[in-house]
């Protein structure tokens, strides 16, 4: 079958990163399945102000699935263009005086608690902008490598939902033309038996009864419905697109005819053939599970 547009998983991973000249700047998306677009950011301190940037442009390219997203930055080692905040190091020498006056017999600030101290080295301060378009880009980037790696897994999926749609049709198309016939043998059992329990007296009644239970095991329209069901999965496949929810529901659909079936069955034939039927309908299900 030939899909006119690609079927997503909603399980992909993908990675991007960028020297930026401070340092690299990285992100990563990971993606499993979930029944709406559930978007968790972990971002680092310093880079918050992207966090509405990088919502927008993963939301408006993702619909379904858990996807996490983290964006870091590790600076360089060189750091010669750090330099030592003044006015943090005139608060902290304040502190250290009042406390000196506090506790007289406490050992001094040493060189390195100093330097360790929040905000007493201070990086140079990254372009706003330049930094909010690498990240954007980098961004982009990942998502094309996480939605062809999700088209790749969706073409699986597809053509794994196929091949036992396809399967459904022949089990169907092999029983079908065993209905009437089996119909028939239990008719003429369920003649043999009213008559022996209500008298050959009563024609009428035993036509009545038989009429109406051969009704009720009839499975034409099942296998109908069954055949309509299985029609609408593949013209799903095959517009692609964000198919996952109408697949699941049709797939609810499969399992409740093939119920019905099984209830119904008056031969072993029918009854094998529903029970075929039911597991395959599973083995759909588990798959478009993880369809977006």
């Amino acid at each position: 079958m030939i899909l006119s547009q690609m079927i997503s998983s909603m399980t992909g991973y993908a990675a991007a990163s960028a020297d930026t000249g401070r340092g690299t700047l990285g992100i990563e998306l990971r993606s499993v399945n979930g029944r709406f677009l559930d978007l968790s950011l972990r971002v680092a301190e310093e880079l918050r102000a992207l966090e509405p940037m990088l919502r927008e442009t993963i939301a408006a390219r993702v619909k379904r699935g858990k996807l996490d997203c983290r964006l870091f930055f590790a600076e360089n080692e060189a750091r010669s263009a750090e330099r030592l905040n003044a006015e943090a190091l005139a608060r902290l020498k304040a502190l250290a005086d009042e406390a000196a006056r506090a506790f007289p017999g406490a050992a001094p600030l040493r060189l390195a608690d100093v330097l360790r101290w929040p905000g007493v080295v201070a990086a140079a301060s990254a372009d706003e902008q330049a930094m909010r378009a690498a990240a954007e880009g980098l961004c982009r980037q990942a998502l094309d490598e996480l939605l062809a790696v999700r088209a790749r897994e969706g073409a699986k999926l597809a053509r794994a939902v196929s091949e036992r749609v396809a399967a459904m049709r022949r089990r169907i198309e092999e029983v079908a033309p065993l209905v009437p016939e089996s119909i028939q043998i239990y008719q003429a059992k369920l003649t043999e038996r009213l008559r022996e329990a209500l008298g050959s007296a009563d024609d009428d009644r035993v036509r009545t009864e038989i009429a109406l239970f051969a009704a009720k095991i009839d499975v034409g329209e099942e296998l109908d419905r069954l055949r309509a069901h299985l029609g609408e999965v593949e013209r799903t496949l095959a517009q692609g697109g964000a198919a996952g929810k109408k697949l699941d529901f049709l797939a609810q659909e499969l399992n409740r005819e093939a119920n019905t079936l099984a209830s119904k069955a008056a031969s072993q034939a029918v009854s094998d053939c529903a029970l075929e039927l039911k597991l395959l309908v599973e083995q759909i299900r588990e798959q478009v599970q993880n369809i977006e």
